[in-house]
């Protein structure tokens, strides 16, 4: 794929490793960007999220210790997308990731065989 994509990471995460690793092995182009120093910004999300075609909820890290410390796994059915979408703006340790962008498709999470099928 000569077009630079976008890969949106946590340093410190291993699944972010594998995913930059394999992107190296496979000689993609990319501009990577750390969640946590350089949050994405409500309307970066919702054109993501948009793009993914994924429902809003598979946008939020479910095993992160923010997610868990503020019980959204309770809260977030009762929250608007709008809300859902501001809360995702506010922390990048909220963000599942690493998230891949491109000018046809958004993936979010590493699953090999998606991103070999994708890219």
């Amino acid at each position: 794929m000569k077009e630079n994509i976008l890969f949106i990471c946590y340093t410190k995460c291993s699944t972010c490793e594998k995913a930059e690793k394999w992107l190296k092995n496979h000689g993609i182009i990319f501009t990577m960007r750390d969640i946590k120093e350089n949050k994405p910004m409500s309307k970066e999300l919702t054109s993501w999220y948009k793009a993914s075609g994924l429902p809003l909820k598979r946008f939020f890290n479910t095993s992160g210790n923010l997610y868990k410390a503020l019980h959204l796994k309770e809260k977030l059915q009762d929250m608007s997308e709008l809300e859902q979408l501001k809360l995702l703006a506010s922390d990048g340790m909220l963000v599942k990731r690493p998230i891949l962008v491109t000018k046809n498709f958004v993936l979010v999470g590493f699953r090999e065989a998606e991103w070999q099928e994708k890219i």
